[in-house]
């Protein structure tokens, strides 16, 4: 059972989940094609180093995607009828609810291969001046408009 399944109150009902996008696995996969390269240029030059080099960086891409893993699988973002819900941590978690009425505008930024791959930063802002960051998140239009739709 997730967290949000876990904290919704009687009659309220999600509209809409995301998490974070697949590209937080970046970084790893190009740890990877570097180990790949390394690993043959090692076996077509037969130079060992190159060889020791790849086994690092496979090693480092492994480390790489596992917390790229954790980190995805840990965050939630829900949207129900009543509020908006950010999960994020395994261990340690940091947790805000903020009640659709509290919304005041929900902005969104995408560079340019966001657009491409439907991935963004989104900033709620609630009345007041308290706001929270939403980093990398996938399909960030989808959850602008389940938020302003009411």
């Amino acid at each position: 059972m997730t967290y949000v399944d876990k904290i919704l109150e009687p009659g309220e009902t999600v509209r809409y989940r995301t998490t974070l996008s697949w590209t937080v696995y970046a970084n790893g996969i190009c740890i990877g094609l570097a180990a790949l390269i390394a690993a043959y240029g090692g076996v077509k030059l037969a130079v060992p180093s190159f060889q020791l080099l790849a086994a690092a960086l496979a090693l480092i891409a492994l480390v790489a995607l596992a917390f790229a893993h954790l980190k995805r699988a840990s965050t939630e973002i829900a949207v129900t009828d009543r509020r908006i819900i950010f999960k994020r941590g395994l261990i340690r978690r940091h947790t805000v609810e903020m009640n659709m009425q509290k919304v005041e505008s929900v902005d969104v930024d995408q560079t340019l291969l966001g657009r491409l791959f439907d991935y963004g930063d989104v900033t709620v802002r609630g009345v007041g001046s308290s706001f929270e960051r939403l980093d990398f998140i996938d399909a960030p239009l989808k959850l602008r408009s389940t938020v302003t739709a009411g």
